[in-house]
């Protein structure tokens, strides 16, 4: 969708101005969208070791970082704010490993810097595996094409009125076999007027949230088919007098050279997991649709097959040769109960 730069600018200025000098810590908001303290809660003996500062400005959704061994990986996150889920990042990648920050309010990056020294100190670093970007999320000129393993992103993208854009980066910048883990506000059908016209539902991450099968069209055009949910949870309805409803949700998808089937296809393949990622040594989430037992060989269709055998997480997994094409796969699984809500 064409935005006029004059509108763009407009936008980006008030959500710098929200985000920047409006709030100052997540009890500021208004809205129920974004006040998950799911990372923080996941991630609590790490979090002890990050100053207040910066946990005081977390405006998440969700829980943005794969539950797997990340060691060594180069990941960015999109929206950094004040540094929240890099600082986890980079614990959990280790002093090997390099986290990225883009965000395009300088008040966030502001505080993110500041406090940069003392979590490395508190980590015992040698030197900082975090650097912070001003620049905006649609473009990331700041980041080098085919260079990223991982890219994770809480809450943010639904505030880009660009959000082609937005994934068309993010497929830039990955490796083939690099992944994108993202939280974010989707809605149950198409926002009316008075939520996509109103800036502070918008800076609160419910004007600019896309209808959840618009948004899943948009990142399967920019290259990523077959994404996958890993969560999925109410945090808002009838949203100013409106019939609506808003979930947190949180999707993966994968890069890859040689583009995934449209659909999913019987192989007849099997994976199975070997319990070797830590702390999930009986059983691994690929999606809601997707758990896997230790050492219980389980059919797949060719993507999922492909998702466990060409990407980080082939290490956890064996997965058998394909075999004749036997049609179409069911890969919906059990009805998905709906995820308790994420929000404070």
């Amino acid at each position: 969708m064409s935005i006029p730069s004059d509108t763009l600018d407009d936008l980006r200025s008030y959500l710098s101005e929200y985000y920047g000098r409006v709030l100052q810590k997540t009890g500021d908001l208004e809205q129920n969208a974004c006040c998950a303290d799911s990372t923080l809660s996941r991630y609590a003996e790490i979090s002890e070791l990050i100053p207040q500062e910066v946990k005081n400005r977390n405006y998440g959704c969700g829980c943005c970082i794969p539950g797997d061994d990340l060691a060594g990986l180069k990941v960015l996150d999109l929206g950094s704010g004040a540094g929240l889920d890099c600082f986890i990042l980079s614990r959990l990648t280790g002093e090997q490993g390099a986290v990225h920050g883009v965000d395009m309010t300088d008040e966030q990056l502001d505080v993110a810097r500041r406090n940069t020294d003392e979590v490395m100190a508190a980590y015992g670093y040698s030197q900082s595996n975090v650097f912070f970007h001003k620049g905006f999320i649609e473009t990331l000129d700041a980041i080098d094409d085919s260079s990223i393993d991982l890219v994770v992103s809480d809450c943010v993208i639904n505030l880009s009125p660009r959000k082609e854009s937005v994934f068309s980066s993010i497929y830039r910048v990955l490796k083939p076999g690099g992944e994108f883990y993202i939280s974010d506000i989707v809605a149950d059908r198409r926002p009316g007027e008075k939520v996509r016209n109103d800036r502070k539902l918008h800076a609160e991450c419910l004007g600019g949230a896309l209808y959840e099968y618009d948004l899943l069209d948009i990142i399967v055009g920019a290259g990523f088919l077959d994404p996958r949910s890993l969560a999925r949870s109410l945090v808002e309805e009838n949203v100013a007098g409106e019939q609506n409803r808003f979930f947190s949700l949180t999707l993966r998808g994968f890069k890859f050279e040689v583009a995934l089937d449209n659909r999913c296809e019987d192989f007849a393949q099997n994976a199975t997991y070997l319990g070797s990622c830590p702390d999930s040594e009986d059983s691994f989430l690929l999606d809601r649709n997707h758990l896997f037992k230790k050492d219980t060989p389980q059919a797949v269709c060719r993507n999922t097959a492909r998702m466990l055998s060409e990407t980080r997480l082939a290490k956890y997994f064996e997965v058998t040769g394909e075999l004749e094409h036997r049609g179409i796969f069911d890969c919906s699984g059990p009805p998905a109960a709906e995820d308790p809500s994420p929000c404070c």
